[in-house]
């Protein structure tokens, strides 16, 4: 196998030329540290780089595999992971520089699984302050590979950087009003929220616990399997982690044949207002395409968000401040703008604020269930538009952030899992994307359709030019 482009080669594939022997993790490891070294002072994917670890993993998934030993897929793949992950003795910033000397004393669970499935650590990813909206003022802002004016996404931004341009086969990133999602639609990827609970919390920095999602970034729905299959399970160490069994997601993929029967609801009304029609043409292809290759629409009508939304920012905001207890407002000073501004309203949150979020939350959920009583599957945009520029981004925040989590941030509040995956690209270079919405637990379906269509479209083929 050439070393030409392996940067852009799949996991799957490269999985199977290292258990193969037609290629060692070390010298994929070595490639990809390459490109970052590279390409990475530009793009600032990366907070911390750890090229010795990763070539020591490296080393020692080749030596296992000389011994007849294979841990699975995810063996021998360099990843990365975004920077609120807490990682044993390396640096664990959150995006925060009151955390820039942190060297954790363990692992986050998802850190120490991926280690036992063999794979290689290539570092930490930048992410802005505390997973919110805005990097820290001191802390650099990644680039977007396919245009430099273009969104990167929050806070994911380094995890889908550093997957789109080839230094890393697939990234963990964090979803609290979009933050899987927003990346991954930015950047061409295929980005995996899973259902709340799927995957441990246990040794991350929270935003707001009860919304926060762990989940795979990666170039395409097979790849994202093979890290959701690493990642998902019960953790002892983590109470509000799921019991069920987790199927295995690659397996359970079925080719083209993937949307056979899958029921799609769809709400015209409720996707295309104030959508951008390019986007909407993007997506009306992406859901003909579905149709082809077997799946079935039904007109539904999509719960209403109007007062989830009214209410559901004095609840997001209360838990930062309760995550930040210990260091706000006693280190104020040490916080950008941003987070300081989050904080300071979660704090002055009333019960009464926090009741009426609590409530609507729940009967939004209901509402949810309900709708997937008759489908299989909820599609609907990521944006009103496509790939917005940062200045667009900022203008549409200060007048509220549900311009363009309009989409998104219901679904953390239900917990439900999403796929996300790309369906166009503008004709002036910005990504488009969609995503699968589905029932609580069905994530092995929405991949199995996001992978069907990815056999039938070239969307998630597409790279950055120049890279």
């Amino acid at each position: 196998m050439s070393l030409d482009d392996i940067h852009y080669q799949s996991l799957t594939t490269v999985a199977k030329h290292i258990e193969n022997r037609d290629i060692s993790s070390l010298e994929v490891t070595e490639a990809i540290l390459s490109r970052i070294e590279t390409y990475d002072q530009g793009l600032k994917a990366y907070t911390t780089i750890t090229s010795d670890l990763a070539i020591e993993q490296a080393k020692k998934a080749d030596s296992e595999l000389a011994k007849g030993i294979y841990r699975g897929p995810m063996h021998g793949i360099p990843i990365a992971v975004k920077d609120l992950c807490f990682t044993k003795g390396i640096t664990t910033t959150g995006g925060m520089t009151i955390y820039a000397d942190f060297k954790p004393d363990h692992d986050a669970t998802v850190v120490a699984k991926l280690a036992d499935a063999g794979s290689v650590l290539l570092g930490k990813l930048h992410m802005t302050e505390g997973a919110t909206l805005e990097h820290h003022p001191d802390m650099p802002e990644p680039v977007n590979p396919w245009k430099s004016d273009l969104w990167t996404g929050v806070s994911s931004s380094g995890s889908g950087v550093s997957a789109a341009a080839g230094m890393a086969y697939a990234t963990i990133g964090s979803d609290t009003g979009g933050s899987i999602r927003f990346p991954s639609a930015c950047n061409g990827l295929t980005g995996v929220k899973p259902t709340w609970g799927l995957i441990s919390r246990f040794g991350i920095f929270d935003l707001a616990a009860t919304y926060d999602h762990l989940g795979p970034m990666a170039r395409s729905a097979a790849d994202a399997a093979v890290m959701l299959q690493t990642l998902a399970g019960w953790d002892a160490k983590d109470s509000t982690t799921l019991t069920a069994p987790i199927p295995n997601y690659l397996d359970e993929l079925d080719g083209i044949y993937g949307a056979r029967g899958t029921k799609i609801g769809l709400d015209w009304d409720f996707v295309a207002t104030d959508a951008d029609p390019v986007t909407i043409g993007f997506f009306k292809d992406a859901v003909d395409m579905l149709v082809e290759i077997g799946a079935t629409t039904k007109p539904v009508k999509f719960p209403s968000v109007d007062a989830l939304l009214e209410n559901n920012m004095a609840m997001t905001m209360a838990e930062t401040a309760a995550h930040h207890d210990k260091t706000y407002p006693s280190r104020k000073d040490m916080y950008g703008p941003g987070l300081a501004a989050m904080i300071d309203s979660g704090r002055n949150a009333t019960a009464l604020d926090i009741g009426k979020g609590i409530i609507e939350r729940y009967k939004f959920r209901g509402a949810m269930m309900a709708m997937f009583q008759d489908i299989d599957v909820f599609v609907m945009p990521v944006f009103r538009l496509g790939t917005p520029t940062w200045s667009e981004v900022r203008a549409s925040v200060a007048e509220s952030f549900d311009n363009i989590g309009k989409f998104t941030s219901p679904i953390n509040a239900t917990g439900n899992p999403t796929v996300t995956l790309p369906c166009g690209y503008t004709e002036d270079g910005r990504p488009v994307a969609f995503q699968l919405v589905g029932k609580h637990g069905s994530e092995a379906m929405l991949l199995k359709v996001a992978h069907a269509f990815q056999q039938a479209t070239d969307w998630h083929t597409r790279r950055p030019p120049g890279f």
